[in-house]
């Protein structure tokens, strides 16, 4: 099962985390706060941001990258995914929440 790991803004993570659990492609999202230093267009950038863990299923995992890129105030959104294996009654909860 994946978790979708996202970066942004901290003015619109907190939108993006709610339209994520509201459209059902996420049951649940981890909001962390974090420093960010990245390059950019040829220079360093040093941003507050916020982490986002998005707990999805394979089903939704798509859907859920294709909503975020959307809505997604960067024009190139970090979204990456990572595969876990939680334990079986997470995993049941999580797969009822995104049905």
């Amino acid at each position: 099962m994946p978790t979708a790991y996202i970066t942004a803004p901290p003015d619109s993570a907190t939108d993006l985390a709610r339209m994520l659990v509201d459209k059902r492609l996420a049951a649940c999202v981890n909001r962390i706060d974090c420093q960010s230093i990245y390059r950019w267009e040829g220079e360093i950038a040093n941003e507050e941001e916020v982490i986002l863990l998005a707990k999805t299923t394979d089903e939704r995992y798509d859907d859920l990258v294709e909503q975020v890129t959307k809505a997604h105030p960067h024009d190139v959104p970090c979204i990456e995914r990572f595969d876990d294996v939680p334990i079986e009654s997470f995993a049941a909860w999580r797969d009822a929440s995104v049905a």
